[in-house]
């Protein structure tokens, strides 16, 4: 499982376990899986998807980053809309 922790300037939007999540890349959309590589990559307008033990959940962004490093996926994002 993956730690996902997303924030917004104006709040935490989610910091739960998922399975994974797949995000809009400056060089186009990629999935993160248990055990990735760690990463830092730019975002782009787009929309962040994660998918929990629950279900897949989605949020509209429109810029932002993500670092990932030992299961740990940290998201700060402008939320859309």
């Amino acid at each position: 499982m993956l730690k996902l922790k997303i924030v917004s300037p104006e709040r935490v939007v989610y910091d739960d376990v998922i399975e994974s999540v797949t995000v809009p890349g400056t060089l186009g959309q990629f999935e993160i899986l248990e055990n990735h590589a760690p990463i830092i990559s730019t975002l782009e307008k787009g929309q962040v998807r994660f998918r929990t033990p629950k279900g897949e959940q989605t949020l509209d962004i429109t810029t932002g980053f993500v670092t990932v490093k030992k299961n740990q996926v940290n998201v700060c994002v402008e939320v859309a809309g």
